[in-house]
């Protein structure tokens, strides 16, 4: 599927709304299709910026979405505005929901071992018709075949990866052409969220578009973490400037 594409720092995101891309992925859940999805903020797309290597795997996604308002910030301040943001927490609830209708199978792979158990509790309590086929908590070693086979003998429809970046686009662009079908997508601390382990953002916090403030207050280590958005907004800057002449 062809689709326009915002290039930021040499990451392509699609330019879609939320409802437009889980309509896209339903589309290909139809038809038996794999997708590799990517859910970026600006912490990943710095990151992607100064590691070629992890640029070219990002380039092997099907599709890169603007999981963070600096991301439709810098869209616009390029002159290729974004509709809106395409989070990975929105779009596991959305696809949980179309999951919920069709019927859908599912694999966890990601977490703690506890928060996967209460996310697997959480999501078989408020989408009852979604069968989970299997689960792997975030800790192995990374030549475990055991997840990899395990998604190949139960074939889920969807399969979320919440290991935190790189690691689960990484682990997603080794493993997916061993898959028949799939959609595939990293969703970071969204199991967390989920399993009640972490409080998203109130919704006017969220529609302020100061999301990552509250998560700074609730979780003061990430500090360091948000020094990035700076840097950020500085390369971004430079694009413009450099794009203009």
């Amino acid at each position: 599927m062809s689709y326009e594409k915002v290039s930021i720092l040499g990451v392509d995101f699609i330019n879609t709304t939320m409802n437009e891309m889980i309509a896209r992925l339903g589309d290909h859940l139809e038809k038996e299709e794999k997708a590799f999805v990517v859910t970026a903020n600006p912490e990943i797309v710095l990151a992607a910026h100064n590691d070629q290597d992890y640029q070219k795997l990002l380039a092997k996604a099907n599709y890169i979405t603007a999981d963070g308002i600096g991301v439709v910030k810098a869209a616009q301040l390029l002159g290729q505005p974004l509709p809106e943001r395409v989070t990975g927490f929105d779009m596991f609830m959305a696809l949980l929901q179309l999951a919920n209708e069709k019927s859908y199978k599912l694999y966890l792979l990601g977490a703690k071992p506890e928060v996967l158990e209460k996310t697997k509790q959480a999501v078989e309590s408020q989408f009852p018709n979604v069968t989970i086929v299997g689960s792997h908590h975030g800790f192995f070693e990374w030549d475990e075949p055991t997840i990899e086979n395990e998604i190949k003998e139960t074939e889920p429809d969807l399969v979320f990866v919440a290991l935190g970046f790189p690691r689960q686009e990484k682990w997603i662009s080794e493993r997916i052409s061993s898959f028949n079908k799939g959609i595939f997508i990293g969703i970071g601390g969204s199991f967390d969220v989920l399993a009640g382990e972490v409080n998203r953002a109130p919704e006017i916090w969220q529609k302020l578009n100061v999301e990552w403030l509250y998560r700074l207050i609730q979780q003061p280590s990430r500090w360091k973490r948000m020094m990035a958005l700076p840097i950020f907004a500085g390369k971004v800057i430079g694009q413009k400037v450099k794009g203009s002449k």
